[in-house]
């Protein structure tokens, strides 16, 4: 397979993990849903390929190298003020919001970065887990919930 399409297939299961994951947050009314996670997913995966393939012509000239994993990790970083924005404290309830949304967002650019560097098994796994993590813990809410109220 020509490059050009692995990279794009590449994008599109990290856009693909991502939104399943977005479908979920969007369907519990959270405070980023499809698009964000997919937005996210996607860039992360295309930070990735960049940087590990966007400067081959750099690296070949003699005396040159090049850290391929400098942007990945930026990724980490700049994703943190996107989940920022999704945390809230509520002073009126004493309760801060949005902390599970921020995890999954900064979740979901970790798998655009493995899809990004072609781990798509590694990503798929993390997306079923993080699709589990959240139905659980939304199942076991309920049933303190019924608990309480009874």
């Amino acid at each position: 397979m020509d490059m050009t399409w692995e990279f794009v297939l590449r994008i599109f299961v990290a856009a693909l993990l991502g939104g399943v994951i977005g479908l979920e947050r969007e369907y519990r009314a959270k405070e980023a849903g499809f698009r964000t996670h997919f937005l996210v997913a996607l860039g992360s995966a295309l930070f990735m390929i960049v940087s590990a393939y966007g400067f081959e012509e750099v690296v070949s000239l003699p005396g040159h190298r090049l850290d391929v994993s400098r942007i990945a990790a930026q990724v980490v970083s700049g994703i943190g003020f996107i989940g920022a924005g999704t945390i809230i404290f509520q002073k009126s309830e004493n309760v801060v919001r949005g902390l599970t949304t921020a995890a999954g967002v900064w979740v979901v650019a970790a798998i655009g970065l493995a899809c990004g560097g072609g781990m798509y098994v590694l990503a798929t796994a993390a997306t079923i887990l993080v699709l589990a993590g959240l139905e659980a813990f939304n199942f076991i809410l309920h049933k303190f919930d019924k608990h309480r109220n009874n």
